[in-house]
């Protein structure tokens, strides 16, 4: 299959396995693995904060995320295409029992007049505002990138009204390649953040949660009660290191086959509309005059091809490692037949 599905398809390489093959292990819990240890505190850093912790998903991490920040009853502020809402099976509300104030934002970004006007005053009546996610990349607005400015203004705001705050970083370097802005800067104002290592950084497994040394205390309480932890993790977290040496740069290559992409779809027949194409995401709308995004997706497989139905006619494609030009041209070629 050639795969714009996500970059979550992304192999590790043989370079990236090899990378474990004569490190030290240990036991993650005890502070034992060097790896761990290692990958922990450069994300830590790559944040500006504390500290840091190792979990299987970044699904994980915004979870633990929510019940540190959180208390049940409490209300989260975001977008309403966040990560959080369409793709954690209701996580908020079945983990951490909070509800969720979604905000109609533009490509995945809100204001701070839009957040102070959703913060609710203090009332027995109502929930309590307790927290902000936001989301750099912005996922289901075509890996917007936040400007820093805003997301500084935005955190700033929340911090104001009493208000803690989380950042959504899966594709947080995606956004500092093709910026140039350091991951510190996006996380300044934020009591916490993450990195995805399964995405465009090419891992099997893994993202790392930032934050305070308290916050990440109890990061671990939710880590062992939500299960436990995964001892000798440096089979995982020296490829994640292989990563951060080696695949940071080459997103770059990602990100100008999306814009080839979404440059091609722009002069499609049978396509309404291109969201700007910023990092390694291609979202696109179908005319009315072509099937529902579903039937195209099930002709584009039946031809060795995926993509991502995020709407009744809106596809999503993603860039990776494991796509280049050739792939590229199968999946536009394929998509103008389509379109007749």
């Amino acid at each position: 299959m050639i795969d714009f599905y996500s970059d979550t398809q992304t192999r590790p390489t043989r370079a990236m396995r090899e990378s474990i093959l004569d490190i030290e292990t240990g036991d993650e819990r005890h502070d034992e693995d060097p790896k761990t240890l290692e990958l922990c505190e450069r994300v830590a850093g790559l944040f500006g904060m504390e500290k840091a912790v190792f979990l299987p998903s970044g699904t994980m991490c915004n979870e633990i995320a929510i019940a540190v920040h959180c208390k049940p009853g409490d209300e989260v502020i975001c977008t309403r295409e966040s990560h959080i809402i369409f793709a954690e099976s209701g996580g908020p509300a079945a983990l951490s029992g909070v509800m969720m104030h979604p905000i109609d934002g533009d490509r995945g970004m809100l204001t701070p007049e839009q957040l102070s006007a959703a913060i609710r005053p203090r009332s027995s009546h109502a929930p309590r505002s307790r927290l902000l996610v936001c989301e750099q990349t912005a996922n289901l607005a075509g890996g917007a990138i936040w400007p820093a400015e805003q997301l500084q203004a935005v955190s700033e705001t929340a911090k104001t009204a009493g208000l803690a705050t989380h950042l959504d970083g899966a594709r947080i370097l995606n956004a500092q390649v093709a910026t140039g802005t350091p991951a510190t800067t996006y996380a300044s104002g934020f009591d916490s953040a993450w990195i995805a290592f399964t995405k465009g950084l090419g891992c099997p497994v893994g993202a790392v949660l930032a934050g305070s040394r308290e916050f990440i205390e109890e990061a671990w309480l939710f880590k062992r009660r939500w299960g436990g932890a995964m001892r000798q993790t440096g089979v995982l977290t020296a490829m994640c290191l292989y990563a951060l040496d080696h695949n940071v740069d080459r997103l770059a290559d990602d990100h100008a086959l999306a814009r080839k992409i979404g440059t091609r779809l722009e002069r499609m027949k049978g396509v309404a509309d291109v969201l700007p194409v910023e990092t390694n995401i291609v979202i696109f709308d179908l005319s009315p005059k072509l099937p529902e995004a579903r039937d195209v997706a099930s002709s584009l497989r039946a031809r060795g091809i995926t993509v991502t139905v995020v709407g009744k006619r809106r596809i999503r494609i993603v860039t990776h490692m494991g796509v280049g030009s050739a792939e590229a041209e199968i999946l536009i070629s394929a998509l103008e037949e389509l379109a007749g």
